[in-house]
């Protein structure tokens, strides 16, 4: 159900920013029916009126007010509210004869997650063929979870920031969780029985959509690495617009999203409803949530890397730059942003710096990263084993979030002591190290030849020691450095059960040998 107003006029649409008919107060899609509100913060509510209209809005015995602005923006806080429900949100004015009343309201944890299409990837492969969890028929029938909501954004592309998305809060039942992210799903569902408190999920994804796109024009433009992808997208619409139908001859291009400067790309098809291009994706699905309540984000992937090295080589930089915009943005400090590191493939060269390069956001406060290379599939670019994943998300959020003394990580390279012809490697989260399933596999040394060669590993209380006797004089070591780390029988894991992730010890240069896609 969508809120409920009393006479016919009040449901005029207009767009969101725009001036809106005499006393048209409509609130932002996001609250509509069955929402959930972030608990234990101050809670903006937003939408549109006419301009100088007072605006009053009210949630379990918490009331804020606020007044449209010229562009008939109104934006009203709550705060103080607890997790419960369910109650009634009241949006009212002094040119309103009765309240929008907005019904099933939750108050209690909002997380959001976005990337690419492992993200998009429902529970049930009857909403996409790539998609669907191992066990979905069980899993979509033990889904009777009225405490637990999704918001799915209608994917969007668009070249000026949107303050709209098209979307809908769903309660979650074995009737509406075959279409929800699966990911978002199980990060819910593990969450909310943990906490024993609602949990609104709003899910903002896009498959094979690059980093850039979900950063803010703002932000390009003030980062000198990233500022000709912005110069080129703008040159590229610009011809487009000025050639709509492209030139007499020649083939549509694909992108070079993260790459060294480029001339700008003649096209056949509109650049702006291309998801590897700069800003489109913030405009059309980030921009219209913001500054929406939430503790914090999950996020899957957001590499889909098509220039080679000079793009992989930008991954890392990129993906910072997208979390200190959003941040920025929110204007809620640096809320939690908890990534989850590409599995591995053998089909494609999903290369170990792309993992490498994704684990440089750990530099950043409260990140955090789910790894999952003993959760790939070989062929297949959309693993269908994502319930581990849902637990391992939720390990970091009870951590770091809920303060749970509970093991969130797998073990993390610290570092290396050389002697006697072998590497002592040390590691965090390494309580309980175990070589699961045999042998320890997956470590590789070398010397000053930068020639690496399968080694010899064992576990010594909380250390690896790993020699080869094809290498004796050890200079630096790898692990899981491969495409397909399961493939390798990469067996490293802390007594959680969560795996040790890839590492190197050396800054050598490393070639890349393809690229990744999704």
């Amino acid at each position: 159900m969508k809120p409920i107003l009393v006479f016919a006029s009040l449901l005029l649409p207009f767009a969101y920013g725009a001036t809106p008919a005499a006393a048209a107060v409509k609130p932002h899609a996001l609250f509509s029916d069955h929402m959930v509100l972030q608990s234990g913060t101050a809670v903006p509510v937003f939408g549109t009126a006419d301009p100088g209209e007072k605006v009053t809005v009210a949630v379990a015995g918490r009331t804020a007010t606020a007044t449209a602005g010229a562009n008939g923006r109104w934006e009203a806080r709550l705060s103080g509210l607890k997790a419960g429900g369910p109650f009634e949100l009241t949006i009212a004015s002094d040119r309103m004869a009765a309240p929008l009343v907005i019904r099933d309201v939750l108050v209690g944890e909002v997380w959001i997650g976005s990337g690419q299409s492992n993200m998009q990837f429902p529970v049930s492969k009857a909403h996409a063929s790539y998609a669907g969890l191992l066990n979905e028929e069980q899993e979509i029938a033990a889904a009777n979870y009225p405490q637990i909501r999704m918001f799915t954004g209608k994917p969007t592309k668009s070249y000026d920031p949107q303050t709209e998305i098209g979307g809908e809060w769903l309660v979650c039942s074995p009737a509406t969780v075959p279409n929800f992210s699966a990911v978002g799903y199980l990060f819910a569902r593990d969450l909310q029985k943990a906490l024993n408190v609602p949990v609104g999920v709003i899910t903002v994804a896009f498959g094979a959509s690059t980093a850039e796109a979900w950063i803010s024009r703002e932000a390009m433009a003030a980062d000198p690495k990233l500022r000709p992808m912005l110069t080129g997208f703008d040159a590229s619409v610009a011809y487009y617009r000025a050639t709509p139908r492209g030139p007499a001859s020649g083939a549509p291009q694909r992108p070079t999203p993260i790459n060294k400067p480029r001339t700008p790309v003649t096209r056949l098809t509109d650049p702006v409803q291309d998801q590897h291009f700069p800003t489109v994706l913030f405009n059309g699905m980030i921009n219209p949530i913001i500054p929406y309540a939430m503790r914090g984000l999950i996020w899957y992937q957001g590499e889909s890397i098509v220039g080679g090295t000079p793009g992989l080589d930008l991954y890392g930089h990129v993906q910072q730059v997208l979390i200190r915009d959003w941040r920025k943005r929110w204007g809620e400090g640096n809320f939690p942003f908890y990534i989850v590191q590409l599995p591995g493939q053998e089909n494609i060269s999903n290369n170990p710096r792309i993992r490498e390069e994704q684990m440089a956001v750990l530099s950043l406060p409260h990140t955090a990263m789910a790894v999952t290379i003993d959760l790939g599939e070989a062929r297949n670019v959309h693993p269908h084993n994502k319930e581990p994943l849902g637990d391992r998300l939720t390990r970091i959020a009870l951590a770091n979030v809920y303060g749970r003394k509970i093991e969130f990580s797998g073990p993390m390279y610290q570092g290396m002591k050389l002697g006697h012809g072998e590497v002592r490697i040390t590691f965090k989260h390494a309580e309980g190290l175990v070589a699961r399933n045999g042998p320890l596999k997956g470590f590789q040394l070398a010397g000053a030849d930068r020639k690496f060669v399968d080694a010899d590993a064992r576990v010594e209380g909380d250390i690896v020691v790993v020699s080869s006797p094809s290498v004796p004089s050890p200079a630096a070591v790898r692990y899981a450095w491969f495409d397909y780390p399961e493939g390798k029988g990469c067996n490293l894991y802390n007594g959680a059960g969560l795996p040790a992730a890839p590492f190197r010890s050396d800054t050598w240069d490393y070639q890349i040998p393809g690229l990744v896609e999704d």
